[in-house]
C-alpha cells in the first residue's frame, strides 16, 4: 500500500463507468495525484485502499477475467492498476497500447517471482508488520516500491524518478521538523515567562487597584458626610427663619397691645383730670373752657397720630429691624461662605483624585519601562561578586577573611585576593632567577643564576624592614639607599646569603600593596618616595604620642574627648575642623560621646605583628597624603608658565635643583620646551619628597 502527500492511501479513485464510454482512451489524461484509464466501452480501472493487487474475477467492463494480466501503470505520486486492453495518456503522449500477448508474458513473469498476486499481498502484509518500532511508517511502502523499480525494466526510470521525488521531499520535511523543534521548545519558554511576568504584573494591579478603589471609598464617604453636613445647615437656617417669623410676629402683637394699654390708660388719667377740675374749677385758676378747647384739640392730634400710625404699620408691616436684617445677612454670608468652601474643597479633592489617577497610570508605566529594563540589565550586566566564595580558598578560613575584608572596596578586596594567591605561590618557589647585570637592574638584584628563596613569614619581613630603619635613621653617613640596604643584609645574613635575602624581601616587598611597612619600604626602594617621608611621619606620630602623655597628667594612659581634640588641634594647627572630626572619629568619638569620656589614646599608637597600624594611624597617614595632593595641585595652579616670568621661574627651578641659574635653558621655544620638562620634573621631585603646608593660606581680598 503507498502513501501519497495528502494522506490518502493507495489509487484515485477512477471516473465511473460509461461516463465517456463513447470516447476513444487517447482522450483521457493523468491527474494531478494519478490517472484516469479510458476505454471503447467504458472505465475498468481497478484500485483498491488495502494492497495494490486485487483479485477480481471479472472484469468491471465485461471483457472477461483479467486477474494474472494486470498491468501496473503510475504518474508521479499514484499508483493504478489497469487491463492490458487499456491505453494511458502520460503528460500528453499517448502510451502504445501492449497486446495480450505481452501483457500474459510480464505478467506472467511478476506471478513467478513473487509467487502470485496472493504472495504480494503477502509481502505487503508482512512488511507492513515488520514496520514497527524503531522503522518509519514509510519503510515497507519503500521497499516495495524499489521491488517494483527492479522487476518493471521498462519504466524502472520513471519509477526512479518519482521514488527520488519522495526522497527528497520527506527529507525536505524531516528537515524542517527537526529544525521548527528547538523553536517549539523556546516558544513554550518564552510562553511560560511570559505568564508568570503577566501573574505577577496582575497581582500587584490587583493590589494597587484595590488600594485605590479603597481612597475612592474613603473620599465618596468624606464627600457624602460634607452633603450631610451642608442638608443640615440648610435645614437649621430655614427653621431658625421660621422661628424669626414666628418670634416677630408675635412682637408685633405684643407691642400693638402694649400701645393700645398706654393709650386706654391715658384716655382714663385724661378723664380722671377732667373729673377733678370739673369738681374743683378754683383750685387751678384756668379756665374751664380753654382746657375743654386743649382737651379737643389734644384728642384731634391723637385722632391724626393714630391714623398715621396705623397708615405706618400698613405701610411697614413686612419690614424687620435692621439689626435683625443685618444679622440674618451676616449668618446667611456665612454659611454661603462655607457652602463655597465645601464646594472649593469638593473641587479639590476631585482634581486630587484625577491627578492622582494620572499619576497612578505613569507610574503604571514607568514601573513596565523600569522592570523591562531591569530585565534588560540582569540579562546583560555583569553580576557583582560574591566575596563569600573566598572564605574558603583564603588560609585562616572566615574569620581571617572577615578580618582581612573588613572596611575595603571590591578593588581593594582584589588587591587582598591577589596577596594571598601570591603569598601561596610565593612559597611554593623554591629558587628565583637572577635578574642580570642590566643597567635597569637595581644593584642589590644584580646577579646571574639562581637564587633561592628564603620562605620568611610576613612577620619576619616586617621585623628586618623595621630593623633597616633603625640602622638608617641611626646612620651618620648617609649613603645610597639601595646600597645601604643590601649592604645590611649583608651584615644580617652574611655576604652568601645576603643576594637571596635581598631577591626574598623584594618580591614580598612588591606583592603586599596592602602592608604599611612594606609598601613604603618598596616606594623608597624603588626611587619613588624620599626616605624622608617615612621619617618626618614618624617623627610626627612620636610628637604626637608626646603631647599626649604631657597632657595625661595623671600618667594613666587615658584622655578626654575634649583633651584629645585640644591635643590635635596644637599638634597640627592648618588642619581643618573637619579633618579633627575625622581624627576623633578614627580615635573612638562617635555622635553619642561626650566631652568626658575617656580614650586609652596608648592604643592609638599600636601595631599587629605584620605592622599593620590602628585606623587612627591609617587615618593621619591618609590625611598627609591627601594634603600634599592638594598643595601641590595649588601650586601647580599658581605655578604655570602663562603666569610666571622666566626669571622667576628659573629662580624656582634653581632652587629646587640646586642648579646654578646659568646651567639653566635660555629663552626661545626649544628653551621653553626644556623649562616646562624642568617645572614637570620639579614637582615629580616634590611629590616624592615631604612635603608639607607651613603657614595658613593666604586669604583673598575682599570685593
Amino acid at each position: 500500500m503507498f502513501q501519497d502527500l495528502d494522506g490518502s492511501h493507495g489509487l484515485k479513485e477512477p471516473h465511473q463507468p460509461g461516463s465517456r464510454s463513447s470516447e476513444k482512451a487517447s482522450n483521457y489524461v493523468v491527474g494531478e495525484l494519478g490517472f484516469n484509464l479510458g476505454a471503447d466501452s467504458g472505465a475498468c480501472a481497478h484500485s483498491s485502499t488495502q494492497c495494490c493487487f486485487q483479485t477480481l474475477p471479472v472484469c468491471p467492463s465485461g471483457t472477461g477475467n483479467h486477474t494474472s494480466t494486470w498491468r501496473l501503470e503510475c504518474k508521479a505520486r499514484a499508483f493504478n492498476l489497469l487491463c492490458p486492453h487499456r491505453a494511458v495518456r502520460w503528460g500528453g503522449v499517448l502510451v502504445k497500447r501492449p497486446t495480450e500477448a505481452q501483457c500474459m508474458e510480464e505478467a506472467g513473469c511478476l506471478e513467478g517471482q513473487i509467487g502470485g498476486s496472493g504472495r504480494l499481498t503477502e509481502v505487503i502484509c508482512q512488511a507492513s508488520e515488520t514496520a514497527t518500532g524503531e522503522v518509519s511508517r514509510e519503510q515497507p511502502y519503500r521497499e516495495i516500491f524499489e521491488f517494483f523499480i527492479e522487476d518493471f525494466k521498462t519504466y524502472k526510470p520513471l519509477l526512479s524518478s518519482i521514488k527520488n521525488a519522495y526522497e527528497v521531499m520527506l527529507a525536505h520535511q524531516r528537515e524542517k521538523i527537526r529544525a521548527l523543534e528547538p523553536l517549539k521548545a523556546k516558544l513554550v519558554t518564552v510562553n511560560e515567562d511570559c505568564n508568570e511576568r503577566i501573574l505577577a504584573m496582575r497581582a500587584e494591579e490587583r493590589y494597587e487597584i484595590s488600594m485605590l478603589k479603597k481612597e475612592k471609598m474613603n473620599l465618596l464617604k468624606l464627600i457624602d458626610k460634607k452633603n450631610e453636613e451642608k442638608i443640615s445647615l440648610q435645614s437649621e437656617v430655614t427653621k431658625l427663619r421660621k422661628n424669626l417669623a414666628e418670634e416677630y410676629l408675635h412682637y408685633l402683637s405684643e407691642r400693638d397691645a402694649r400701645k393700645i394699654l398706654i393709650a386706654d390708660l391715658n384716655e382714663l388719667r385724661y378723664q380722671r383730670e377732667d373729673m377733678s377740675l370739673a369738681q374743683y374749677p378754683g383750685i387751678w385758676g384756668e379756665d374751664p373752657v380753654k382746657l375743654t378747647v386743649a382737651l379737643k384739640m389734644a384728642r384731634q392730634d391723637l385722632t391724626r397720630m393714630q391714623m398715621e400710625l396705623n397708615t405706618m404699620k400698613a405701610n411697614f408691616g413686612d419690614v424687620v429691624p435692621r439689626r435683625d436684617f443685618e444679622m440674618q445677612e451676616k449668618t446667611n454670608k456665612d454659611l454661603q461662605e462655607q457652602l463655597d468652601s465645601l464646594k472649593d474643597d469638593y473641587e479639590e479633592v476631585r482634581k486630587e483624585h484625577e491627578m492622582l489617577l494620572q499619576l497612578h497610570m505613569s507610574t503604571l508605566r514607568e514601573r513596565d519601562q523600569f522592570y523591562a529594563e531591569l530585565q534588560e540589565i540582569q540579562r546583560t550586566s555583569t553580576p557583582r561578586p560574591d566575596w563569600s566564595k573566598c572564605e574558603d580558598v583564603v588560609a585562616g578560613g572566615q574569620d581571617r577573611w572577615h578580618v582581612l575584608a573588613e572596611g575595603k572596596n571590591s578593588d581593594q578586596l582584589v588587591d587582598v585576593l591577589l596577596e594571598e594567591i601570591g603569598e601561596g605561590l610565593l612559597r611554593e618557589k623554591d629558587f628565583f632567577p637572577g635578574l642580570g647585570y642590566g643597567e635597569s637592574i637595581p644593584a642589590f638584584l644584580q646577579f646571574d643564576g639562581i637564587v633561592e628563596n628564603k620562605k620568611p613569614t610576613k612577620k619576619d619581613v616586617v621585623n628586618i624592614l623595621k630593623d633597616a630603619w633603625k640602622e638608617r635613621i641611626a646612620e651618620e653617613q648617609k649613603e645610597k639607599f639601595s646600597d645601604f640596604f643590601f649592604n645590611f643584609l649583608e651584615r644580617r645574613f652574611g655576604p652568601s646569603d645576603a643576594m637571596a635575602w635581598a631577591y626574598t624581601i623584594f618580591e614580598y616587598i612588591k606583592l603586599f600593596h596592602s602592608n604599611e611597612v612594606m609598601s613604603q619600604f618598596y616606594a623608597v626602594l624603588m626611587g619613588k618616595r624620599k626616605e624622608s617621608v617615612y621619617i618626618k611621619q614618624k617623627e610626627t606620630i612620636a610628637q604626637l604620642l608626646k603631647e599626649m602623655t604631657h597632657a595625661d597628667s595623671q600618667n594613666e594612659g587615658l584622655l578626654t574627648m575634649e583633651q584629645l581634640s585640644t591635643v590635635l588641634r596644637s599638634t597640627f594647627p592648618f588642619k581643618k575642623d573637619e579633618k579633627i572630626q575625622e581624627l576623633m572619629e578614627a580615635g573612638g568619638w562617635h555622635p553619642s560621646s561626650s566631652n568626658a569620656d575617656l580614650v586609652n589614646y596608648r592604643l592609638l599608637f599600636m601595631e599587629d605583628e605584620e605592622g599593620q597600624s590602628v585606623p587612627f594611624l591609617q587615618k593621619l597617614w591618609e590625611q598627609y597624603l591627601n594634603e600634599k595632593d592638594e598643595y601641590l595641585y595649588e601650586l601647580k595652579q599658581e605655578l604655570g608658565l602663562e603666569l610666571l616670568d622666566k626669571q622667576t621661574l628659573n629662580g624656582y627651578l634653581s632652587q629646587a635643583f640646586q642648579f646654578p641659574v646659568t646651567e639653566l635653558p635660555e629663552e626661545g621655544e626649544e628653551k621653553e620646551e626644556g623649562t616646562v620638562i624642568q617645572l614637570q620634573t620639579a614637582l615629580e621631585q616634590l611629590q616624592m619628597s615631604d612635603v608639607r603646608r607651613m603657614g595658613p593660606r593666604e586669604q583673598e581680598p575682599a570685593t
